[in-house]
């Protein structure tokens, strides 16, 4: 392990998930697994009238930085809209491939050492990824209904 890479913040959040059990009844799921390493997050959610994330509960089996993410993720989601996990989710990519600034979610900052290990990146965008997916089918279902 470097150092710089798993660093004392990056291994508390990984050791202190919130909302890290499923939910028995969720409106959506999504599982996102990082082919390079084999890490996994299921996301599950509820969301609220208004399309907004009520209810979140993951169950991730990952590597330390998606352990972290994830943590990083739990703690900010409820209330936010699909179009904000989206938009989170696309700004996490771009900054990642430094092809943009840091997306607008607190302590996102704490990943800054992993920029240049394009191999983590996967990880990292997991839980962000499964979140954005469940929350718009989530949001989905509640129109259908």
């Amino acid at each position: 392990m470097s150092a710089p890479l798993y660093n004392e913040q990056i291994l508390r959040l990984a050791a202190s998930i919130p909302h890290h059990e499923r939910l028995g009844t969720a409106m959506a799921t999504a599982e996102k697994r990082s082919p390079v390493c084999g890490s996994r997050v299921t996301v599950d959610v509820s969301v609220d009238r208004g399309g907004r994330v009520s209810e979140v509960g993951m169950m991730v089996r990952a590597c330390a930085l998606g352990q972290a993410s994830a943590s990083l993720l739990a703690t900010s989601i409820l209330g936010k809209t699909p179009e904000e996990l989206a938009a989170a989710r696309d700004a996490l990519t771009a900054w990642l491939a430094r092809d943009g600034d840091a997306p607008d979610w607190p302590g996102i900052d704490v990943f800054t050492p992993a920029l240049d290990y394009t191999a983590r990146h996967p990880s990292i965008r997991l839980a962000f990824e499964a979140a954005a997916e469940a929350a718009a089918a989530a949001r989905e279902a509640t129109a259908d209904a």
